[in-house]
C-alpha cells in the first residue's frame, strides 16, 4: 500500500499523527497572536496588531470543535475586542503564573493534558508547553521554548503563525480539506477575521 502525504508537505505524518488527539489550545498573545511589539498611544493606551488568517484559523477550530483558551500576562481594550469577535470565551488575563489557569480550564471543559495543545514564545509559558501533548512555538520564540516544541512555525508571530498551527491541527483532525472544500463551493464565509 502505498504512503499518501499530508495535504500540506510541510507538515509531516509524525507530526501530525501527534496532534490527531488534541481537543483543547492554550495560546499565548504577545509574540505569538501579535508580533509582540508594544505599542502605546500618548495617553498610555495599548494597540495590538492581529492578523486576519490568523482570525479564521482560530475560527476553522471552532468549527471542528477543538476549545481554544488564551492566557496572558497582559490585558487591554484591543485584546478583549478582539477575542470577543473570535467567539473565544475561555480567557485569563493578567495571569503570570500561567499552568494554574490551564489546569482550571482543563477541569471545566473535563479534558485531560492528553488532549491539549499550546503555543507560546517565552519562559511564562513553558510549564503550560511542557505539560501538554502537543507543543509550539512561533519562529522569533525564545530558544528556550522552541527546544521543547514540537513544531516552529515558518511563519512569524503576528504575521500567519497561529494559522499555520491552526492549519496544522485542521489537517491532524482531518477536517483541513472538507473545510477548505466549503469554501471553495460556496459563498459561506465564517464574518470577519
Amino acid at each position: 500500500m502505498e504512503k499518501t502525504s499530508p495535504p500540506n508537505p510541510r507538515f509531516s505524518v509524525e507530526l501530525l499523527q501527534k496532534a490527531q488527539s488534541i481537543k483543547v489550545v492554550f495560546f499565548d498573545i504577545d509574540g505569538v497572536m501579535t508580533d509582540g511589539g508594544l505599542l502605546f498611544t500618548e495617553t498610555g493606551e495599548s494597540i495590538k496588531r492581529f492578523n486576519t488568517l490568523d482570525g479564521l484559523g482560530i475560527k476553522l477550530l471552532q468549527k471542528v470543535g477543538i476549545t481554544l483558551v488564551v492566557i496572558s500576562g497582559r490585558d487591554s481594550a484591543p485584546l478583549r475586542s478582539r477575542l470577543k469577535a473570535l467567539g473565544v470565551t475561555h480567557v485569563y488575563l493578567n495571569t503570570e503564573d500561567k499552568r494554574p489557569a490551564a489546569e482550571k480550564a482543563l477541569t471545566e471543559l473535563g479534558l485531560t493534558w492528553a488532549q491539549a495543545a499550546c503555543m507560546g514564545d517565552d519562559w511564562p509559558d513553558l510549564p503550560v508547553l511542557l505539560a501538554s501533548a502537543f507543543a509550539c512555538a512561533p519562529a522569533h520564540a525564545h530558544d528556550e521554548v522552541k527546544a521543547v516544541a514540537h513544531h516552529i512555525t515558518q511563519a512569524a508571530a503576528g504575521f500567519g503563525a497561529v494559522r499555520e498551527f491552526c492549519d496544522l491541527l485542521l489537517q491532524a483532525s482531518g477536517q483541513y480539506e472538507i473545510l477548505l472544500e466549503a469554501f471553495k463551493c460556496s459563498a459561506n464565509n465564517m464574518g470577519n477575521t
